[in-house]
């Protein structure tokens, strides 16, 4: 098996790309970009540290949650996780990113890449409240770069279809996995437990 370690080797292999594929890049948001990410509830955000190592970390809430400030500028509030930071430490040092958006039944997907701020403007927090909370953080992204992903990943995958659901039951809860991966003292906790812990934890 040859190793392909050239961008004149991986094109060879390939050949050139589609027409389409290339003319459908935009470097600001068309209108139907911007009413599919008013409509997304989950987007994946990738991004890369002063290491070079990269990351890609979820957001998710009810559609709307990612607002459209301009057809170059897209604001995504930090709601509370874990404090590891990956994505906000990795923006500090490094603002290049990349973003997915999804639709739930769509098998479309968005592709937004650009560059991404962090900011604590009170007025910005403010448009994000959500039972009286407001993010800690908002992310600014500034687009560079986006089109639609055509439909075969998600065709192949049948991610929508509601026969390829997987039951909860096929894996361990999260504490149950973590337990057996870090040890005894990480609580076991079940997967109901997990659920209601997180629904006090969401804003």
């Amino acid at each position: 098996m040859a190793r392909i370690t050239t961008v004149e080797q991986l094109r060879s292999h390939y050949g050139v790309a589609h027409e389409r594929a290339v003319l459908k890049e935009v470097q600001r948001l068309h209108n139907h970009q911007i009413r599919f990410i008013e409509l997304s509830p989950f987007l994946a955000i990738s991004s890369t540290g002063a290491d070079g190592r990269g990351d890609v970390s979820p957001r998710g809430e009810k559609p709307g949650f990612v607002h459209v400030i301009d057809d170059v500028t897209l604001a995504i509030p930090d709601r509370p996780g874990n404090n590891r930071l990956d994505t906000l430490t990795n923006v500090v040092t490094n603002p290049n990113v990349g973003v997915l958006f999804m639709l739930p039944g769509v098998n479309e997907i968005l592709r937004v890449n650009g560059t991404a701020e962090l900011r604590d403007d009170a007025d910005l927090r403010r448009r994000f409240e959500v039972n009286g909370k407001q993010p800690s953080l908002v992310i600014l992204v500034h687009v560079e770069q986006a089109y639609l992903h055509c439909a075969k990943a998600l065709m192949r995958s049948a991610l929508w279809d509601v026969e390829t659901k997987v039951p909860r039951s096929v894996l361990p809860s999260m504490g149950e996995m973590l337990r057996d991966q870090i040890g005894p003292q990480v609580e076991a906790e079940s997967e109901a437990a997990g659920v209601a812990r997180y629904k006090t934890q969401l804003y």
